[in-house]
């Protein structure tokens, strides 16, 4: 079984490449327009996006962010000091910090978010259908797909090899 990649291949992940890039462009000169960095707002869409139970600290944030703790410490620093997010102690723990859009960060943030979902509508098309090119299965010589998608696949993002 060959590992190369078809020209074809490479096309559609370049494809999604831009338009993922595009996506992210638009967003970053969004939150520029506001008087962000990007990542703070990405920062406090995370914050705001976290899932029920997730405890939102630092240390979560910065794993959803990919980036270092003292980096994400830094962005919160940058966003409590314009008002946006707030420091509290949790009250089962005194040491550990919870954090908080205040309500500016929440009406700064829902502008930023009505903005993205707009912009979704137009650009979210073309990239689906760039997704789901890059996503699609290559037929071996012998007409075999070399990977099969599952419902663990969809829910893992993990593949299974035939």
């Amino acid at each position: 079984m060959s590992t190369a990649l078809a020209l074809s291949e490479y096309e559609s992940l370049a494809e999604l490449r831009y338009q993922l890039r595009r996506f992210l462009h638009f967003s970053e000169q969004a939150a520029r327009n506001k008087g962000l960095e990007p990542q703070q707002h990405q920062l406090m869409l995370a914050l705001k996006g976290l899932p029920r139970g997730i405890p939102p600290a630092i240390g979560e944030l910065a794993d959803r962010l990919q980036i270092q703790h003292h980096s994400t410490v830094e962005l919160v620093n940058r966003l409590a000091s314009r008002g946006l997010v707030r420091r509290s102690r949790r009250a089962s723990d005194r040491r550990e910090v919870s954090l908080s859009l205040t309500s500016q960060g929440e009406r700064l943030l829902g502008e930023l978010s009505l903005h993205h979902k707009a912009e979704l509508c137009i650009q979210g098309p073309a990239l689906v259908t760039a997704l789901e090119r890059a996503m699609q299965r290559r037929k071996n010589s012998a007409g075999v797909r070399s990977t099969v998608p599952s419902e663990k696949l969809r829910r893992t993002g993990k593949h299974v090899k035939i």
